[in-house]
């Protein structure tokens, strides 16, 4: 099972999921969540990938299209710390070249600024 929780700053949308991230589930409430960033001038998703166990392909979908609502409007998504397991997935799948990986959540907003 996924859990999430998300804040906000003027230009950001931060997201933290833990579990197990299966699109299905919360996918569709998760694309919801941003659009309504989005369309409140929101540039920047940041998500907190530390605690996610496992990821299958629709939670791969479900970060693909966060990326693509962020970039088609000019802005940009960061998955901040990937575990291990998340990390060979995204190699295995060519992904890791698409998204932009960082450590911390300091190091996106350095890049960010």
């Amino acid at each position: 099972m996924m859990n999430y929780s998300h804040t906000t700053t003027a230009d950001q949308l931060k997201l933290t999921f833990s579990g197990d991230l299966i699109g299905e589930n919360n996918g569709a409430e998760l694309v919801e969540l941003v659009n309504d960033a989005i369309n409140s001038g929101k540039k920047y998703c940041l998500i907190d990938i530390s605690d996610v166990r496992y990821i299958n392909s629709s939670g791969i979908g479900v970060l693909i299209t966060i990326l693509t609502k962020f970039r088609n409007k000019g802005g940009e998504l960061f998955l901040i710390k990937p575990s291990e397991h998340v990390k060979k997935l995204l190699i295995i799948t060519k992904l890791q070249a698409i998204f932009n990986i960082v450590d911390t959540e300091q190091e996106a907003l350095d890049k960010i600024n």
